[in-house]
């Protein structure tokens, strides 16, 4: 049986307490590891990239992978990598929470684009604001929560 699917996610995570763990020095070599857990999962990465404080991932989404799912297993086996792999000291976790923002084919190099220039973009606006205004965009009203990680 074939499944024929577009489904693109805007995923975004913050590192716990939103603190500056993860070293740009470095940063090349976690994406390289959240793009093999992505393969591994029979999804496709469009982009990856961040700051200090936090990852954007574009990809799409296999059938048979429940959202939840995916970002809990990129979210638990990159944190067993950081840990192990010594690059990131101050490295303390990933925040509980998440946002996926759907998007259609046609915005794909939009948000590729978008997530290409992080490091330009977050010289204008901080995470905090850059999160309000994407869910904004969407629709979604920030609930405060998103930055409480208990």
């Amino acid at each position: 049986m074939s499944a024929y699917r577009q489904i693109l996610y805007h995923i975004v995570f913050r590192t716990k307490a939103s603190e500056a763990t993860i070293d740009q020095a470095h940063a090349a070599e976690l994406y390289k590891y959240i793009w093999g857990i992505v393969k591994n999962k029979k999804c496709f990465l469009f982009r990856i990239n961040g700051m200090e404080d936090h990852i954007h991932i574009l990809s799409d989404l296999h059938p048979s992978i429940a959202l939840a799912d995916y970002i809990r297993d990129i979210k638990v086996s990159s944190s067993k990598w950081i840990k192990e792999s010594g690059l990131f000291p101050d490295f303390k976790g990933w925040g509980i929470k998440y946002c996926a923002l759907t998007y259609s084919y046609r915005e794909r190099d939009m948000i590729i684009n978008y997530i290409k220039n992080q490091q330009e973009h977050h010289k204008q606006e901080s995470f905090r604001e850059e999160t309000g205004r994407l869910l904004k965009e969407q629709g979604i009203d920030l609930d405060e929560w998103f930055w409480v990680d208990s």
